[in-house]
């Protein structure tokens, strides 16, 4: 696999570091295994699910972490003397990690454990400064002023 070299972007770019580890992270060659298998679906209008299908954890064993944008999912199978003999054991019961890199204003809203399946609900919340706003057009000669005022205003703060 080819690497690429993001020494440039880190160069000439400021406040774009989360996403130049993003990208970083993500032309490493991934280890993982595939399990637990997973789906990520929309279920609305700016809302996700994470559904990990964890059959035979129980929820103690089980932790949801959020930090700097990385939602991650840890199992651990805890072994308290486990005595049994199997002929074949085909169900998996190993510990594992997934992670998840959240966009920017994703918040979790939530973790349901049912039937095997893990569902983490996830919605988009963009900051009411962020959200289009309409500006209002003065007529006449009402808008130098006001564009005049703005001016004075930063040049006092």
């Amino acid at each position: 696999m080819a690497t690429i070299d993001l020494t440039p972007l880190y160069r000439s770019s400021v406040g774009f570091d989360r996403l130049a580890n993003l990208l970083d992270s993500a032309m490493r060659s991934d280890q993982s295994t595939g399990y637990p298998p997973y789906n990520i679906e929309v279920t609305g209008d700016d809302e996700y699910a994470i559904t990990l299908a964890v059959a035979g954890f129980a929820e103690s064993e089980l932790d949801i972490q959020l930090e700097g944008g990385v939602l991650t999912v840890k199992g651990k199978k805890s072994t308290d003397g486990d005595s049994k003999k199997y002929l074949h054991q085909g169900i998996a019961f190993r510990s594992f990690e997934r992670r998840f890199n959240l966009a920017d204003h994703i918040k979790v809203g939530g973790a349901n454990l049912n039937n095997g399946l893990l569902s983490i609900g996830l919605y988009k919340e963009v900051p009411e400064a962020m959200k289009p706003r309409t500006i209002a057009i003065q007529s006449g000669g009402g808008e130098r002023q006001a564009i005049e005022h703005k001016s004075e205003a930063l040049e006092t703060a």
